[in-house]
């Protein structure tokens, strides 16, 4: 990392203040200063964690992945470095703790607009030319993921029945374009002027636009609040928003199914994570926590199949 980022701020640049976030499960984050001869530059580090690979995309696409984005009028961090391991990208002041979002006094304003925020920049988000991102994966969402579960030979029959029940009700895609596939509350940075940064590019693939509206409604991301869209918002702020700006119609139907997917993909990853942190390839008491949260996850399933 000193050598790219020599290249980027001179041979006299110092790393100073290196220190590991508590987020993120799938990347290792740290921030840390960069010295350089017109002062300190603030930046964060992206690193891969042991076990990581097996769901989430290379680092070298998820930089690509930010730039095309950047490009396409998504708020990103702007990547600073890139090796074959790593990313330096700009630090965003703001917060991205999801219970202060959701809390915070000083948030209050940017609390009222941010469903449909983030349905405007969804909206950009799905215009990202799919030409411009290499080896982007396009497969099967629901196939994919119950074969996923298969693979980890652990018996969770309401996992196994949500996924025979959306395959019986599944809706007809309309358009496929890239999608962020975890755009949710606690992957944005939010300021009192809004959304600043969407974070975690990991699991971007090719597929339905609805996918990435069913994942921010997730019950998961709501946090103990009442409201669908992230906890801060109604469904209704993030349709029209989104329909706005794409000149596309949502169907309803279809964005409810896919917002039950993304409760039962939650639940694999879960599942995932756990077995990270049991089989030892990561011991880590944030993973096993995840791992608690599947039988939450099933109980939210039951009471939202079709």
């Amino acid at each position: 990392m000193e050598r790219e980022l020599a290249a980027v701020y001179g041979p006299d640049v110092k790393i100073e203040g290196l220190s590991r976030d508590s987020g993120g499960a799938s990347r290792l984050t740290s921030a840390f200063d960069a010295v350089t001869a017109a002062g300190r530059v603030p930046l964060i580090l992206r690193q891969t964690t042991p076990g990581a690979e097996v769901v989430t995309s290379p680092l070298a696409r998820e930089a690509a992945l930010m730039r095309a984005a950047r490009t396409a009028g998504v708020p990103v961090p702007e990547i600073v470095a890139e090796g074959e391991d790593f990313i330096v990208m700009e630090r965003v002041e703001g917060e991205t703790i999801p219970r202060r979002i959701l809390r915070a006094p000083e948030l209050a304003q940017a609390r009222e607009r941010l469903a449909g925020e983030c349905g405007t920049i969804l909206a950009a988000l799905h215009t990202i030319p799919p030409a411009t991102i290499a080896d982007l994966p396009e497969e099967d969402e629901l196939a994919r993921w119950s074969g996923v579960l298969a693979e980890l030979g652990e018996p969770h029959p309401v996992l196994e029945l949500a996924f025979r029940r959306l395959e019986l009700a599944r809706p007809a895609p309309e358009r496929t374009v890239v999608v962020h596939g975890d755009f949710r509350n606690g992957n944005l940075i939010v300021g009192p002027d809004g959304v600043r940064a969407v974070l975690d590019w990991e699991l971007s693939h090719l597929g339905d636009p609805l996918e990435d509206l069913g994942w921010l409604c997730a019950k998961a991301w709501r946090f103990g609040s009442a409201s669908p869209v992230g906890g801060f918002g109604p469904y209704e702020q993030l349709v029209e928003a989104y329909e706005r700006a794409s000149g596309t119609t949502i169907d309803l139907e279809a964005l409810r199914w896919w917002e039950t997917f993304a409760g039962l993909k939650w639940a694999v990853i879960c599942v995932m994570q756990a077995r990270r942190h049991l089989s030892g390839g990561e011991r880590s008491v944030e993973l096993a926590a995840l791992g608690r949260r599947v039988a939450e996850n099933e109980w939210d399933l039951l009471h939202s199949l079709p």
